[in-house]
């Protein structure tokens, strides 16, 4: 009886584990990048930390570029609709929600990384009304954002001014912003496919090209272009989103759970990006010949000036939401700016 009595238990047992199995909620969470890059770093991260906290309840499934699709707005579409619930969205994402190209505008961030890190990921800012409505309105909820590195420029010619920048053909993503900005510069922004940009480099269709260095490296943009040039004008952010249906009908308990898991990437994806970005760059130094240059203060500040500016226009563009999600912006940008200096 005893030995029937153990196996019955041991039985009901595997059945437990089957069934808690057959019952985990698999969370899709789509990238805009490849396996290797900041955002395939971040979502492993994330899976890991997820996973653990829910004991297993449920499995995060990673879908980097490429796994979905090639065409941006087909991977916003999927979250818009449910079928991929969690995913990133950078640049791109101004054809669907525009107040999203605030992470787009120069010189509006501090030079400091981690802190522009925090500051994005501040309640003050992510939770405000105005970013929240802002994606909301458009059936998606703002989860986190991840600052990526400095968005590097490289061109065929030297660039310390906006002199030198006058007329230069520079491959910028599909984001009216970004268009205004590096007109604004002087220069003549165009749109190339990303996977048709290195051909279009080598050819002579682009003069110069914007991204983050891990993405100048792991396309051999570098190859093709003889200077990079370091302006830390801005930080390539992906934001995390969520399908708010989808998130809404959530548990409290896995809400939380998302939010105590975002609130610990910070630091994360920080070192994430740092580590990866700068074994990137050594990279790009030992295989090739291409020349670094690092803008002086008094360099920036003549671009910064160009760049303000552009600030009316995406006000101008997006409307109430988007001039509030910035004003609250540079109000956390400026308190922070004041507790360092004390």
């Amino acid at each position: 009886m005893k030995l029937r009595n153990l196996a019955f238990s041991i039985t009901a047992i595997s059945l437990a584990g089957m069934v808690s199995t057959a019952n985990a909620d698999t969370w899709r969470f789509g990238l805009e990048e490849i396996e290797g890059s900041v955002q395939h770093g971040y979502a492993e991260e994330f899976k890991k930390k997820i996973e653990e906290k829910s004991d297993g309840d449920v499995t995060v499934e990673i879908l980097p570029y490429g796994k979905w699709g090639s065409d941006y707005s087909t991977l916003y579409d999927a979250i818009q609709s449910g079928s991929i619930p969690l995913s990133f969205g950078s640049g791109f994402l101004g054809g669907t929600v525009p107040e999203s190209q605030l992470m787009s505008l120069n010189f509006i961030m501090p030079a400091d990384e981690l802190e522009t890190a925090k500051i994005l990921n501040s309640d003050a800012f992510m939770k405000s009304d105005a970013w929240q409505q802002a994606y909301r309105n458009r059936g998606l909820v703002p989860l986190a954002a991840v600052p990526e590195g400095y968005q590097v420029w490289t061109a065929n010619r030297e660039i310390h001014t906006p002199d030198d920048m006058k007329n230069l053909q520079i491959r910028v993503m599909d984001n009216s912003l970004l268009r205004e900005t590096y007109k604004a510069y002087g220069a003549s922004p165009i749109t190339i496919s990303y996977g048709e940009l290195y051909s279009a480099l080598q050819q002579g269709q682009a003069d110069g090209n914007i991204q983050p260095v891990f993405a100048h490296e792991e396309m051999g943009f570098y190859e093709v272009q003889d200077y990079m040039i370091f302006a830390k004008q801005a930080q390539f952010v992906g934001n995390v989103i969520a399908n708010q249906d989808w998130y809404e009908g959530l548990s409290d308990e896995q809400r939380q759970m998302i939010d105590e898991t975002t609130d610990e990437m910070v630091q994360v994806g920080h070192d994430i990006q740092s580590e990866l970005n700068e074994t990137r760059l050594d990279t790009i130094k030992e295989k090739g010949d291409i020349e670094i240059i690092e803008l002086s203060e008094e360099e920036r500040d003549q671009f910064r000036k160009l760049a303000e500016p552009v600030r009316q226009t995406f006000i101008d563009e997006v409307g109430e939401l988007g001039e509030q999600a910035l004003n609250t912006l540079l109000e956390q940008v400026k308190a922070s700016e004041g507790s360092e200096s004390q």
